[in-house]
Parts: C-alpha cells; sequence; structure tokens
C-alpha cells in the first residue's frame, strides 16, 4: 500500500508546555526548533506512524536564567542530551478524535505515553500545497525520564510540580 509523507511546517507549528510553580502559578515554555514527518497511507490518517524531535538547547520560558537551568544537567541536560524524540502511531478513535501513542525518548530514558489530538482538517493553501493540522494535549511526568531536580520552600511547599502539560498545534505539509 502507498504511503504519503507529511513533513511539520515550522512557521505555523508551536511546541509548549506549561509546570506549575509554587503550585500557585503557571510557568509557559516553548521549543523553537523541532522536525518531524507522519507517514500515512491514507487520508484521515488512521495507522499513520509519526516521528517528532525537538531541539532541547531552543528551549525559551522567557527568561534566560531559567532557560539555561532548565538545559542544565538539574533537568535535560541539553549538552549530553541535545533532543528530545517521539515515534509513535496515530490512530483514530472517533470523528476527529485521535490518540498519538509511541515512545517519548528525554534525557536518555524512553517511555510509553499517549496523548490526545484533535485532527483539524485538510486544506490547500492560496500556493497549492497541501496542507494538515492536529491540535495535540497531553501530560507527563518529568521525573519518569530523570529531570529530578526539586526544592521545598520554608513552607514545605514545592517549587516546580512534576506533572508537565504538553500542547502543540502542529500544520503537516504533504510531501
Amino acid at each position: 500500500m502507498a504511503t504519503t509523507k507529511w513533513g511539520i511546517d515550522p512557521t505555523h507549528t508551536e511546541v509548549q508546555f506549561k509546570v506549575k510553580h509554587l503550585v500557585i502559578a503557571t510557568v509557559t515554555g516553548f521549543f523553537k526548533k523541532f522536525s518531524g514527518s507522519i507517514e500515512s497511507a491514507s487520508d484521515d490518517f488512521d495507522g499513520a506512524t509519526a516521528n517528532f524531535s525537538l531541539d532541547v538547547n531552543s528551549i525559551d520560558t522567557n527568561q534566560a536564567d531559567r532557560d539555561a537551568h532548565l538545559k542544565s544537567p538539574d533537568f535535560f541536560a541539553a549538552e549530553q542530551y541535545p533532543t528530545i524524540d517521539f515515534k509513535g502511531t496515530v490512530k483514530k478513535v472517533s470523528g476527529n478524535d485521535y490518540k498519538l501513542t509511541g515512545d517519548l525518548t528525554m534525557r536518555g530514558t524512553t517511555k510509553a505515553v499517549e496523548l490526545s489530538a484533535e485532527f483539524g482538517g485538510i486544506m490547500v493553501d492560496p500556493w497549492g500545497n497541501t496542507k494538515a493540522g492536529f491540535e495535540i494535549n497531553g501530560k507527563v511526568n518529568r521525573k519518569d525520564f530523570g529531570l529530578n531536580w526539586s526544592a521545598v520552600t520554608e513552607a514545605g511547599g514545592v517549587v516546580v510540580s512534576d506533572e508537565v502539560k504538553l500542547h502543540l498545534n502542529v500544520e503537516l505539509a504533504k510531501g
């Protein structure tokens, strides 16, 4: 069966994460450099294979000192582990609801993850390029991947939560 390869359009894709700070506020960050593709035998992407890679050094939380700390061995150890990688499959649940399941590798540790995805559809842009869109959401526990740094406040509160929320808006270009 013939497959179609779709590449991530970095101009129209966002990779965002959110994590609680001091349990009372949320810090949002982005990865600005990434690449990936999906290979599909059908236009509804059911059963498609997905590959995605983030450049850890492109992390941006709008605070240079925090970004440097996140790249350090306390968190991502970017010098030793420069990418975060995902390999998995796309499964249609019903309508525009999908599941993205596969292996996420971060800081040298690989764990199975399941993310929810909403298929936005397929459209031809004004230049004749065929595009497809997905909005992807999920959660991971950072400590499952060896991101163990933690601190406790005087009152006993946690500085950084273990749960990290993921939110991706992905636009694919038919290749």
